[in-house]
């Protein structure tokens, strides 16, 4: 049972009043699972209040990477955010931080936990804190997420629990709950599969921080992705292709390896057919998000098991993981970002990483992050904790944006989340890239070939053949030409075919 009567029991409005002007808060979450839901509606009420009052309000919000429209959209909506880390897919708060009234700090969600512990980011005033159970002694059971929650706990002055009473207590008995010692005394990780447990199903917080405790009884707010495409169904052929003839090489196990899959429509597609494809072998995940379209698979028995910080699910789904127990729990594990996410075990398990990328260039580097070099769109995310040190990186995309006037294969990128030395694959619907074992030329050419779309191919191969002698060919006055062009003309080449054409070409 959970111990609310050793806490003091308030609202949410009564929460947000002991949440300051200027102070840092941390919120639990990962995507919007496991986010707090009520008190940061209640802190954007009061922020706009304040505002219409002509006071100040407005707070630095740190969480374990994108939340629930709770938290990000309400906020920002509130103008209450002058900070934020370390990622977010908010569209208004995405706008906000493009004008320049939200600082934004992009990083590895491996980082935050670390982070948070040698206060680089400066200390935590105030975690509120999603939970399903609390105990007198500060036993803290957390819900659909671990996130960077544990680590929260830990080092805020004060804590708010939001004790939700929607999520069943099978759910949080899912956690392996671990926080490595600091650094030098850090001995490595002892976990060599993906559901091997190390940790408490707990995280543990002093009783004495916890200022109150809001009750509430709300679902995880619903992630919404786009149905899936010509593009993206090709891409996935490509993936599930790819990864058979590596089998068939020898080159991967019969059973595969673990797998990590990013978010997105591309990411469902590709786990969608892995699901199809009769040849695929049941297989585990080491992954920092569990979806939908994961739990389908490992309803169907496809998916052997998996290692997550996240449960992203719907509604109805997460009946069905609470109905069926039995069979989920020995196969799902829920942990700390620093653990899901940690480069070392990423490369002990041999994960092979399937993210998206915004643009690829010709030495395979890839922007994961920012338009134009400029506006973020969502951040790094957890995707560099994976690709530097997968067993195999794969970076997948459409060859074309924005109804053909925008190639995602360039001469360079404008802005590089992953160097090529992190790029071993790269897809798009066109074909696949792989890039392993061969020399900038090389690379780039295939990229060309078998990536970029038919009607960019001839102004790429002219930019290789025209571009100057070196190890790595560049043109530096023609490098972002493409990009130059589409500022000024809207698209990056002058001529190019309506979006009927573009399908037909493809």
């Amino acid at each position: 049972m959970a111990e609310v009567e050793s806490f003091p029991r308030m609202t949410a409005e009564e929460a947000a009043e002991l949440i300051e002007d200027g102070t840092l808060v941390a919120f639990s979450g990962f995507t919007p699972a496991g986010a707090a839901k009520v008190v940061p509606l209640a802190l954007a009420k009061r922020a706009k209040e304040l505002h219409a009052a002509g006071q100040p309000f407005q707070i630095r919000v740190l969480t374990g990477a994108s939340t629930g429209p709770s938290i990000d959209d309400a906020l920002a909506e509130a103008d209450a955010i002058s900070w934020r880390a370390p990622y977010q897919s908010s569209r208004p708060l995405r706008e906000r931080i493009n004008d320049g009234r939200v600082a934004f700090v992009d990083m590895h969600l491996s980082h935050v936990p670390q982070s948070v512990l040698f206060g680089f980011f400066g200390k935590i005033d105030v975690a509120v804190i999603e939970a399903n159970r609390i105990t007198a002694d500060g036993r803290v059971y957390l819900t659909t997420s671990i996130g960077a929650s544990p680590s929260f706990l830990h080092a805020a002055e004060k804590v708010i629990i939001e004790l939700n009473h929607y999520v069943p207590y099978e759910i949080s008995d899912m956690a392996d709950i671990v926080i490595p010692k600091a650094p030098p005394h850090r001995p490595a990780l002892d976990l060599d599969f993906p559901l091997q447990r190390i940790g408490k199903t707990f995280a543990r917080v002093d009783p004495e921080k916890i200022v109150g405790v809001v009750e509430t009884n709300k679902p995880d707010e619903p992630i919404r992705f786009t149905s899936p495409n010509y593009y993206s169904g090709a891409i996935a052929r490509h993936v599930v292709n790819f990864l058979l003839e590596e089998v068939a090489g020898k080159r991967l196990p019969k059973e595969m390896l673990p797998l990590q899959v990013g978010v997105g429509n591309v990411a469902n597609a590709v786990l969608a057919g892995l699901g199809e494809h009769p040849d695929i072998p049941k297989y585990m995940m080491y992954t920092e998000v569990f979806q939908s379209s994961a739990f389908e698979l490992m309803k169907r028995e496809l998916i052997r098991g998996a290692s997550t910080c996240a449960l992203t699910l719907t509604p109805i789904q997460m009946l069905d993981l609470v109905g069926e127990v039995d069979f989920y729990a020995p196969r799902l594990v829920l942990r700390p970002q620093e653990i899901s996410n940690n480069p070392a075990l990423v490369r002990q398990m041999g994960v092979i990483a399937l993210n998206t990328a915004l643009e690829i260039d010709l030495e395979g580097d890839v922007n994961s992050s920012h338009v134009l070099g400029q506006k973020v769109l969502n951040g790094i995310g957890g995707s560099g904790d994976f690709a530097r040190n997968a067993y195999l990186s794969i970076f997948m995309c459409p060859s074309i944006a924005k109804d053909g006037t925008i190639s995602t294969i360039v001469p360079m990128c404008t802005h590089i989340d992953h160097t090529e030395h992190s790029v071993n694959v790269v897809v798009t619907e066109q074909g696949i890239a792989d890039l392993r074992g061969l020399s900038p030329e090389k690379r780039a050419r295939l990229i060309i070939e078998k990536c970029a779309h038919p009607h960019f191919r001839d102004y790429l191969h002219q930019y290789i053949n025209k571009a100057g002698p070196g190890h790595i060919r560049h043109d530096l006055k023609k490098v972002f030409e493409l990009h130059q062009n589409l500022l000024r003309d809207g698209a990056m080449l002058p001529e190019f075919p309506t979006s009927h054409e573009i399908k037909v070409r493809a």
